[in-house]
């Protein structure tokens, strides 16, 4: 080699050697379209990046990192081969649409090529941030670890929805606490909530595919770092390994082996989106699509089948039905009353919950008392579709058999339950039981669940799940949970939680509709004494405790009767049940004929006020009609509403179902209106404590 080559070789070198540093070194910057988002990256030494909102920093030095078995990693020493710039413009339509029929989004994309085979791909949009990790390696290996950092200014709140295990179906409480009070390895399930001073945080995952999904468990140095449930080996029914038959329970198992991975991946690869929406106006979180968007497109070509509607449900009262001249029971007279009931009101659906079948794991026959097939063919003869429950494990050894047998039946869907795990195998579980029941035209009801995360817009067959503290809770002892005082779980306060977290990941079966309502303080309270919780006779203070009394096979719930049948509009599910016994339905028969008008899917949504805990007023429309409800805490609350979201000059008949003038006095009362009104209209809305409000606009 001559002087001029060697020359040659070494400018060369210096100049890629110079390249490459300072692609290493870069601090990078991507933004919303709206420019009111930022998220800066930094690519030295370590993959981290920090998020402002409105120039104000809400989330600190988020450090990323994942360790492969085959000896690749995302960490100190990841060195960047590419950075590629881009922006979308997205149109999003979906079938069974939760909010939005057609999402229109814009959002600008960074993608970090890293000389390990990943790519790290982040997204900023106007209503938050996400990124993902690509996998590019084509090979079979074992994912060790996936890292995420959270970190948050140091006054930093949250809404944590608090896990002691990671067996779990997710029904939590969101207690609000400081980040800095959390015990360290305190953990919790997604979504969870962070309140700082410049706005708040809702972080969740969405398309999670054959992959574990993600806790957050809060570390020494008040951080919140990624925690996921090893791969499992081996799991038998809880106490099963105690036993000398081998038998244990039916629906809830023990993981006696596990892997010291957490996912197997046969290939290359997208691991799930890590979706961070930020705001400081409280309505985003509820209006936000994210997890929508960033989830895979619909694998059912045709969705013409997938009929979305309400539930006349047996489980939530007990089958407790009265007025008849037969026995009320699991059996072929109750059930034909349910359905005789759901045809009257133009309820699409009757739900068989447990006990339909011969036992909880002997689910290919029905109960003694029960004719299936005769039942379903009745059922259909009054246009009503029957649902049937069944415990996961069972269905899981023979998904498609079951549901083949349940399909020539003639029944239209499941109900599965007590999955309460979210591992690998249990993840790839939910999208397998979703695609074999839409090869038969079936619709799926995840309970027993974790949150959802994606999977529902690739398969829209499944149209909910539950994975949140509902109203069944109501029906038995009163629990305290860490870092709550709360006598009765689900209150309004809780009511008023959801919305703003737990549904920004998706739909919830939170099963509405009980019609014994009642006040915080209905139970042992002298009206006359002003203290906050009263006096007993013998003059001792009572505890919240005593004014709330749980009975299993008669459900009372916390809150008016109009907060109940608010929540029709304000709580998203494509498959809304009805929770109460039908023979209380029909002696509040106006009460029916309000919320069976309301729908269970929406071509548009518009919150018009709202703060997470307190208070939500929302509007939506199908097709031509509008339907507005609002929710309150423990507070009462008026509000003045502008009704220039009707968007037109056309007179609309306005029905209005809302709190009666007692019913601080009495949860129950309500009063139903008529009026007729349009854009330039205002109408004014007064809510009791723990009130509603609802108001359907026809033209």
């Amino acid at each position: 080699m001559n002087k001029k080559q060697l020359c040659l070789k070494l400018f060369v070198s210096i100049f890629f050697f110079s390249i490459s540093k300072s692609i290493q070194s870069q601090n990078l910057k991507l933004s919303s379209p709206n420019k009111l988002i930022e998220i800066k990256i930094q690519t030295l030494n370590q993959l981290k990046f920090q998020v402002s909102l409105k120039n104000n920093v809400i989330i600190e030095n988020v450090a990323i990192g994942i360790e492969m078995s085959d000896g690749r990693s995302i960490g100190p020493k990841s060195k960047v081969r590419n950075i590629k710039r881009e922006t979308f413009n997205q149109i999003v339509n979906v079938p069974i649409p939760n909010k939005d029929r057609k999402i229109e989004t814009t959002y600008n994309q960074i993608t970090i090529s890293l000389t390990s085979n990943f790519d790290v791909i982040f997204r900023a949009y106007n209503d938050g941030v996400a990124y993902r990790i690509y996998d590019k390696r084509n090979k079979p290996k074992n994912v060790i670890y996936e890292k995420m950092t959270l970190n948050f200014p140091a006054d930093a709140s949250t809404y944590f929805p608090w896990e002691e295990s990671m067996y779990s179906h997710n029904e939590r409480l969101y207690n609000h606490i400081d980040i800095s009070k959390l015990k360290d390895a305190d953990f919790c399930s997604l979504p969870v909530l962070i309140e700082t001073d410049n706005g708040k945080v809702v972080f969740t995952e969405s398309s999670l595919h054959n992959y574990p999904g993600m806790f957050l468990e809060k570390n020494k140095n008040s951080n919140l770092i990624s925690k996921f449930p090893n791969y499992v080996l081996k799991a038998v029914p809880a106490g099963s390994y105690d036993t000398e038959n081998g038998e244990g329970s039916d629906r809830t198992q023990d993981i006696v082996e596990e892997a010291n991975f957490i996912a197997k991946l046969s290939g290359s690869r997208n691991l799930p989106w890590r979706v961070f929406i930020v705001s400081d106006d409280d309505r985003t979180f509820v209006e936000s699509n994210l997890v929508t968007i960033l989830s895979e497109k619909s694998k059912i070509e045709d969705t013409s089948w997938i009929k979305p509607g309400k539930v006349a449900w047996d489980w939530w009262n007990s089958n407790n039905i009265y007025g008849v001249d037969f026995k009320a029971g699991i059996n072929q007279e109750t059930y034909k009353y349910y359905i005789d009931f759901a045809s009257e009101n133009g309820i699409e659906y009757i739900l068989l919950d447990e006990g339909w079948t011969k036992s909880t794991t002997e689910i290919y026959e029905a109960n003694p008392n029960i004719q299936i097939e005769e039942l379903i063919r009745y059922a259909k003869s009054k246009n009503v579709g029957v649902l049937l429950w069944v415990l996961w494990k069972p269905l899981n050894e023979d998904t498609e058999g079951l549901i083949k047998l349940y399909s020539s039946w003639g029944a239209v869907g499941v109900k599965v339950d007590f999955m309460q795990r979210n591992d690998q195998y249990m993840v790839q579980s939910y999208e397998e039981i979703a695609e074999i029941a839409a090869k038969y035209k079936f619709l799926v009801d995840y309970h027993g669940a974790f949150k959802p995360a994606g999977i529902e817009r690739a398969w829209p067959n499944l149209l909910t799940y539950e994975g949140v503290m509902g109203n069944e809770q109501n029906k038995w002892n009163i629990r305290n949970f860490p870092y709550s005082n709360d006598p009765q779980a689900v209150d309004p306060e809780h009511n008023l939680t959801i919305p703003f977290i737990r549904m920004a990941a998706g739909p919830l079966d939170y099963t509405p509709g009980g019609m014994t309502n009642v006040n915080l303080y209905d139970y042992k309270w002298d009206p006359s004494d002003k203290s906050p919780y009263g006096f007993d006779r013998s003059g001792n203070p009572l505890k919240k405790s005593d004014n709330i009394t749980a009975i299993f096979t008669r459900p009372m719930v916390p809150g008016s009767r109009a907060h109940q049948v608010a929540m029709y509009t304000v709580f998203e599910s494509p498959l809304q049940m009805m929770c109460e016994s039908p023979t209380i339905y029909k002696k509040e028969q106006e009460t029916v004929d309000f919320i069976t008008q309301i729908p269970t899917t929406w071509d548009e949504t518009v919150v018009l006020k709202a703060r997470v805990s307190d208070y939500i007023v929302i509007a939506r429309r199908n097709g031509e009609n509008w339907y507005l409800a609002a929710m309150t805490d423990w507070t009462a609350r008026n509000f003045e509403v502008d009704l220039s979201f009707l968007g037109n000059d056309v007179n609309y008949n306005v029905q209005v179902y809302k709190d009666g003038i007692n019913t601080d006095r009495n949860a129950m009362d309500y009063k139903f209106e008529k009026m007729t009104l349009n854009n330039k209209s205002k109408i004014n809305i007064s809510m009791s404590r723990g009130g509603g409000f609802s108001a359907i606009f026809k033209k």
